[in-house]
């Protein structure tokens, strides 16, 4: 798993390569479009499209005296483009290209997080029908309540999990916004024509009004929906590691060979998939806060934001394609255990019955706070003599006055038939 993930995909949209790239992209585009309304001749955008390249390092290197990656870039593909150089950046701003390419750059992360997301849903979905009968004890507040299924469980997630791709197409498109409008966003030294053209090649739109920075709304809500997706993987993450204590152990990561669980014992089998991706959750919450920091700015713009941009923006887009390559494989070899889960349903003798028996009582003539008597008075006797439910009835006068005992008997032995429910919640979530 963890060697999948160091293919370098997602991290090579951060680099400096990838970034400069896009940057010097944007630049020659403006020329082409200023090429167009008659601004800078046509030989010297030719000549500047076939001779502009960068260094890396180079362009490091000049950093380090001009304090501005911007101008240290542009100083860098001037040494081989030569004199048609004065044409680049003509009438543009910092911002113009450094906006933009942050917009290309997190829609590019935003298309391979769907690609995760996709696969999660399809191993949710498939899971999802495997256990689709599977009875398995409902908890509320960690207490057993009424029996569902484990189906239901992954159909639950397989319902977020597309919610979270609508959340993030909309986000995507959102985010992939550039902007090409100057010093303060007024298009005083620019046609808005280079902005729609050099979008457009891009596969942007135009922000609408800008000052000299696309707003960064978009930005803390692009960071909000990855957050909201990690919380839904920590959501599955936490269910996980509950039914794999050893008390319950209806559910277990998969334990691969050769894999060892404590320096200390030997028979130990943690979560260690689930606990991660718990933690790293955290971090994506962290960093959409910062996110949502950075929308207000001084005036037009200032760089406070700047910054935590680029911190946040990778480590996020990162950390949640990590945490969905986690999900994926933790789903995909899940090991559910049916037995278990049948036997975990009958340590609490029979009380995930209790409502079934009110409605019966109430079906027969009782008032609710009659019925409700009844029942808990019975089910209190169960939880501190760990006896039948069944059994504590039958010993209720009261009780066998409204239900006979046969009838009783027969509402046991019938125990849940959830068929008929989990049918419909599958058909209205589309499985």
């Amino acid at each position: 798993m963890i060697e999948r993930y160091t293919l370098p995909k997602m991290g090579s949209i951060w680099n400096d390569q990838n970034k400069f790239s896009i940057w010097l992209e944007i630049e020659i585009l403006a020329c082409e479009a200023q090429s167009q309304l008659g601004i800078i001749p046509a030989e010297a955008v030719k000549e500047i499209r076939e001779k502009a390249r960068f260094d890396v390092d180079k362009v490091l290197e000049i950093e380090q005296t001009t304090k501005h990656d911007v101008i240290a870039f542009l100083t860098n593909v001037a040494e081989y483009v030569g004199p048609s150089s004065r044409f680049i950046h003509m009438g543009m701003t910092s911002s113009d290209v450094l906006d933009t390419c942050l917009a290309v750059q997190m829609k590019q992360a935003g298309e391979l997080l769907l690609e995760q997301l996709y696969t999660l849903k399809s191993i949710l979905a498939r899971r999802a029908q495997e256990h689709k009968y599977d009875v398995c004890v409902g908890r509320t507040h960690g207490i057993h309540a009424e029996p569902t299924t484990f189906g239901l469980k992954c159909l639950l997630w397989y319902e977020e999990c597309k919610r979270n791709i609508e959340r993030l197409l909309q986000a995507n498109q959102r985010i992939s916004t550039g902007k090409i409008s100057g010093a303060v966003g007024t298009f005083e030294h620019l046609s808005p024509f280079v902005e729609e053209y050099v979008c457009d090649k891009l596969g942007l739109q135009p922000a609408p009004i800008s000052t000299q920075v696309v707003q960064r709304d978009r930005h803390a809500e692009f960071l909000s929906v990855i957050a909201i997706i990690g919380s839904s993987l920590e959501k599955i993450a936490t269910e996980i590691r509950h039914l794999q204590k050893s008390e319950v152990l209806e559910a277990e990561e998969f334990f691969s060979k050769g894999q060892k669980g404590s320096s200390a014992m030997p028979h130990k089998r943690n979560p260690i998939v689930s606990e991660r991706i718990c933690g790293l959750a955290r971090l994506l919450r962290g960093n959409a806060m910062a996110a949502m920091e950075n929308n207000a700015l001084w005036h037009e713009r200032d760089i406070s934001h700047s910054s935590v941009e680029r911190v946040i923006c990778p480590d996020s887009t990162i950390t949640l394609d990590y945490m969905l390559t986690l999900s994926i494989s933790l789903m995909d070899n899940l090991i559910v255990y049916q037995d278990t889960m049948k036997s975990n349903i009958e340590k609490t003798y029979g009380l995930v019955f209790s409502q079934t028996i009110l409605l019966e009582l109430i079906r027969r003539g009782c008032t609710r706070e009659e019925g409700y008597a009844i029942v808990q008075r019975s089910a209190m006797k169960t939880w501190s003599e760990k006896s039948s439910l069944l059994k504590n009835l039958l010993l209720d006068s009261e009780f066998l006055a409204i239900i006979p005992e046969q009838d009783i008997h027969a509402i046991f032995e019938k125990g849940t038939v959830l068929h008929k429910s989990v049918d419909f919640l599958f058909q209205r979530c589309g499985l």
